[in-house]
């Protein structure tokens, strides 16, 4: 009975609520997109090609740690990979570009341009690297 209580308690505070229901609807929204098929993917295909992800092979390691997001061709199955390689190209470009690198001695607004262009990099990486 303790633990229906504490279940109970749970959500009669506003905040906690708040923040779980927050979860589970990311939590939704990602099973969601990692069901949702690649426009330009045939499925067909890609089922056949699927059964060659072995639980032994690095397409099942793959697969294993995009839960199953690989096999699928998801929307979800590149996950953050594209925003860190975009990352770490911009600052490798600050050292060799002289815009970036007057962006950086910029402070605050520079640090926001730059974040700017991580993301539309982010997004031109994620083009090239999609299935």
């Amino acid at each position: 009975m303790k633990f229906i209580d504490t279940i109970k308690n749970i959500f009669k505070i506003e905040e906690l609520r708040n923040r779980i229901m927050v979860t589970l609807g990311l939590l939704l929204v990602y099973r969601f997109g990692a069901q949702v098929v690649l426009p330009g993917v045939d499925a067909s295909k890609l089922s056949a090609f699927a059964g060659n992800f072995d639980a032994g092979g690095i397409g099942g390691l793959l697969n294993a740690f995009t839960g199953g997001a690989f096999a699928n061709a998801s929307v979800f199955a590149l996950g953050i990979m594209p925003y860190i390689s975009a990352s770490i190209v911009v600052q490798l470009m600050q050292i060799a570009v002289p815009y970036l690198q007057k962006l950086q001695k910029e402070g605050e607004s520079g640090r926001k341009k730059i974040t700017q262009i991580t993301r539309w990099l982010t997004i031109i990486v994620c083009l090239v690297q999609a299935p």
